[in-house]
């Protein structure tokens, strides 16, 4: 029998945030997967938890998949822990989890904390919908593509950036959104030195370019605001509209429903026109 793979969440700052369960699972595993084996041993040895520690990050991911494929194969336990927060987000731990899946190995998350998300719930913004995007392209012509390619997404925008691209990072979202797109810069979160720049992307983008910036970042961006209703055709055109649609298959109430949606009105008043 197969052992299990646990995905285990780690602080991302601040170590009060570790949970009694994530304590417990790395101290009864057979082994720790880590993405830097200094940073964890650190973290292990702050809760007396002594574990055979094996990197596994992206550059030694491939070599590292069949090794813990056995370890897992042969009926051994084993934890999957990055640096900080929640392993296969925006980490080389997605693959191997996938991997186990497709091995027939039990994956089990353990769930803590996580940047984006301590993020988005104290920015201020839309949290009913949101894209994560994690990290952007290095190069200016691909990272300017990408939010090109987002510029109009209406569910608030989360990304993970690092302090030496943040400047021209935010002048490409400038350049992309516009000025005045709310947004929140969030730094060094559950540290010492935690901050949360809030305004427009303008306000941001003038802020860091007098204020150095340190440390990882989470940039949160209130999405694009829904484009205008198309100008509502008269009713004569507006009952051949929905004809056309019921004529094609669809219930009168959905394309009354359908065409209200697009012009901004009533699909009571739509589905009367309809019956008129």
């Amino acid at each position: 029998m197969s052992g299990t793979l646990y995905l285990v969440a780690t602080p991302i700052g601040n170590l009060e945030d570790m949970t009694y369960r994530a304590v417990r699972i790395l101290g009864e595993v057979d082994l720790i997967a880590a993405e830097d084996t200094r940073v964890s041993r650190r973290l292990l040895n702050h809760f007396e938890i002594s574990k055979p520690l094996i990197s596994y990050f992206e550059h030694n991911k491939r070599l590292r998949e069949d090794e813990l494929l056995q370890h897992l194969l042969t009926g051994e336990d084993v934890a999957l822990i990055c640096d900080a927060g929640t392993p296969a987000i925006s980490d080389p731990g997605a693959d191997i989890a996938r991997s186990a899946i497709e091995h027939g190995i039990n994956v089990v998350p353990i769930p803590g904390c996580c940047a984006a998300i301590s993020a988005l719930t104290a920015a201020g913004l839309d949290t009913h919908q949101f894209s994560f995007i994690g990290f952007l392209p290095r190069e200016k012509k691909d990272r300017r593509a990408a939010l090109q390619a987002v510029a109009a997404e209406q569910r608030t925008l989360v990304f993970y950036e690092a302090p030496h691209r943040l400047k021209a990072v935010l002048e490409d979202m400038v350049a992309a959104f516009g000025e005045q797109r709310r947004a929140a810069a969030c730094r060094e979160l559950t540290k010492l030195h935690e901050e949360f720049v809030r305004g427009t992307l303008a306000e941001i983008s003038e802020h860091f370019a007098v204020n150095d910036p340190r440390g990882e970042f989470v940039l949160v961006i209130a999405g694009a605001e829904p484009p205008a209703p198309t100008a509502a055709p008269d009713e004569a055109d507006l009952a051949d509209m929905l004809n056309e649609l019921i004529a094609g298959g669809l219930p009168r109430k959905a394309a009354a429903k359908q065409l209200a949606a697009e012009y901004g009105l009533s699909a009571k008043d739509v589905y009367a026109i309809g019956l008129k």
